[in-house]
């Protein structure tokens, strides 16, 4: 009953992804295909926030690897505290898509301990240096808590720039809405409990984590060697598609970033895209908003990058990079001292 209902909520919920054609479940081949069995069997549907780099199969693979070994997996710190991590995280990126689906599946927990309560109260802060604390669980979980804190980074970027603000589609009856929604938190708690770390590890070659990973993830090794293969990859397929000049232009934003907006409305990246070459502009603007405010990205700023670079592939390869570049990023300073008397 649970893949049925979770083959009619995907189906209906990938119709609500913009700027992006979807590869539907019932034409999936290859390495599309491992994926979406594998989300089904261990996520309980094929969710709109992966479905929607399907364009690209091997950026599909990295995705569903983050995810699954970060949030999936239950690990020593367990579903509940994860999910109270994704949905505080999401709450704080201004990603209203996200924060519907992981409320209603952290609701559906029913999980009060003082450890939720706690892992949501980090959440809301780890995205600003100025705020953020140790995560609070022992250190022997860090990984896998800043893993998940860093996957949604990640995820509501990419869902504020191509998924709708709710996973309830439109057309839904305002009094069928809280039926749907309970269905969907039921289905995206899959088989809690239940999931084995690293059986998505091959769907991507091995690679060296990189060094801010390692920092982090370093004592979970799934989470550390999912990261490393993922961001091989989609650094991989960035490499024609993010132009020089926008690549060093977001690294040196990210380099004096410390977390928080950038200000109000897009004025604060005026300066540095007027520094690009012309043909490069419309590329620097998308991605200087996907790091730093990807919920002022309109249709506007896409259809604008698009006259220049009209494929999917492009689209999703640049904002791919840059999306996890800014996750990444909030990801050195989470960890960077533990409290003294901190858990062991």
């Amino acid at each position: 009953m649970r893949h049925a209902l979770g083959g009619f909520i995907s189906r209906r919920a990938l119709g609500g992804i913009r700027h992006v054609r979807v590869v539907g479940e019932d034409s999936a081949i290859g390495l599309t295909a491992r994926v979406y069995a594998q989300a089904r069997q261990d996520f309980g549907l094929v969710a709109p926030p992966l479905a929607l780099h399907s364009g690209l199969p091997k950026l599909l693979a990295a995705c569903w690897m983050m995810l699954r070994e970060t949030l999936v997996v239950p690990g020593e710190s367990g579903r509940a505290v994860k999910e109270a991590v994704a949905a505080a995280v999401s709450a704080a990126n201004d990603c209203p898509y996200c924060v519907e689906v992981h409320d209603s599946v952290l609701n559906g927990l029913k999980d009060a301990s003082p450890s939720v309560a706690a892992a949501t109260a980090w959440g809301r802060t780890c995205l600003d240096a100025s705020t953020v604390a140790p995560p609070p669980v022992p250190a022997r979980q860090t990984g896998e808590v800043v893993g998940v804190a860093v996957t949604f980074g990640y995820l509501n970027r990419m869902a504020n720039i191509f998924l709708p603000s709710s996973p309830i589609p439109a057309q839904t009856p305002g009094a069928a809405g809280k039926y749907v929604r309970g269905a969907l938190g039921w289905m995206l708690r899959g088989a809690v409990g239940d999931v084995t770390a690293g059986l998505s590890l091959d769907l991507l070659p091995p690679a060296r984590p990189p060094a801010d990973v390692l920092s982090w993830a370093g004592g979970a090794r799934e989470v550390s060697d999912a990261f490393a293969r993922a961001s091989a990859e989609i650094a991989r397929a960035a490499d024609p598609a993010v132009p020089p000049a926008v690549r060093a232009a977001v690294r040196e934003v990210l380099d004096g970033w410390t977390g928080g907006p950038p200000g109000p409305g897009r004025g604060w990246m005026d300066p540095v895209v007027a520094e690009l070459p012309p043909a490069d502009r419309a590329a620097g603007k998308l991605a200087l908003l996907t790091a730093l405010a990807s919920y002022r990205i309109d249709d506007d700023v896409v259809e604008e990058y698009r006259r220049d670079a009209p494929g999917d592939e492009a689209l999703l390869s640049l904002t791919s990079w840059v999306a996890l570049t800014a996750a990444r990023r909030t990801g050195e300073w989470m960890t960077a001292t533990r409290p003294e008397g901190s858990q062991e």
